[in-house]
């Protein structure tokens, strides 16, 4: 994680996000609680790019908040590619079925509200880019389900993998629940034989594994 001045001249030295993003992020500020939460104009780009340059057609994404980063993964996706979209906030429902309304990629993206642990079972074809950003203590779980299946070259990433520097001893007064579950996550991947795998200090932190 960088200070402001230099994450300002990242953002100044990056593709703008448009309109559309824009004004994702100005609606998740005012109207949603943690609006923290919102991937933002650095990561919603290198999962944009990610999603192109691997040339994935099946995307999975667990927990979609209001919608930004799934919209940056369409974006990347060809023409025949799809997006599973999984978020167990059903109050955030309209507000985001409109935002992907209005992004003409709603058609490449199927989003289903309920539990992901729950939902993912009942999807038969594996996917080929996996981004999970939703409840820490499941993340092991999430892994559990997706990487089995996935093809050599298939790409999973994870969000908020440094969790406020918490995954360090010395910044914090104790080990919570959430900071365990980010730190057996972490550990995991790093253990798993069947990836290799990279950090990306990107905003929170980014883990970055592909299939062998």
């Amino acid at each position: 994680m960088i200070g402001e001045e230099l994450f300002a001249y990242c953002l100044q030295h990056s593709t703008q996000e448009d309109e559309l993003l824009a004004h994702i992020s100005r609606q998740t500020h005012l109207k949603v609680l943690k609006p923290r939460m919102l991937s933002g104009p650095l990561q919603g780009k290198l999962l944009e790019m990610l999603v192109r340059l691997s040339g994935a057609k099946r995307v999975l994404e667990i927990g979609t908040f209001t919608g930004y980063a799934t919209i940056c993964m369409a974006r990347g996706l060809g023409e025949e590619g799809e997006i599973v979209s999984l978020d167990i906030n059903k109050e955030l429902e309209t507000m985001v079925r409109g935002f992907f309304s209005r992004s003409g990629l709603a058609a490449k993206i199927d989003y289903r509200i309920g539990n992901a642990l729950e939902l993912l079972p009942a999807f038969k074809q594996p996917f080929d880019f996996v981004f999970i950003d939703a409840d820490k203590r499941n993340y092991v779980n999430y892994y559990d389900l997706v990487v089995q299946d996935m093809a050599p070259g298939g790409l999973i990433l994870a969000d908020n993998i440094l969790w406020s520097g918490k995954v360090l001893a010395q910044n914090r007064k104790k080990l919570d629940k959430d900071t365990a579950a980010i730190l057996a996550f972490n550990e995991k991947v790093q253990a798993d034989p069947r990836v290799e795998n990279i950090v990306l200090p990107i905003r929170d932190g980014i883990m970055l594994a592909r299939k062998l």
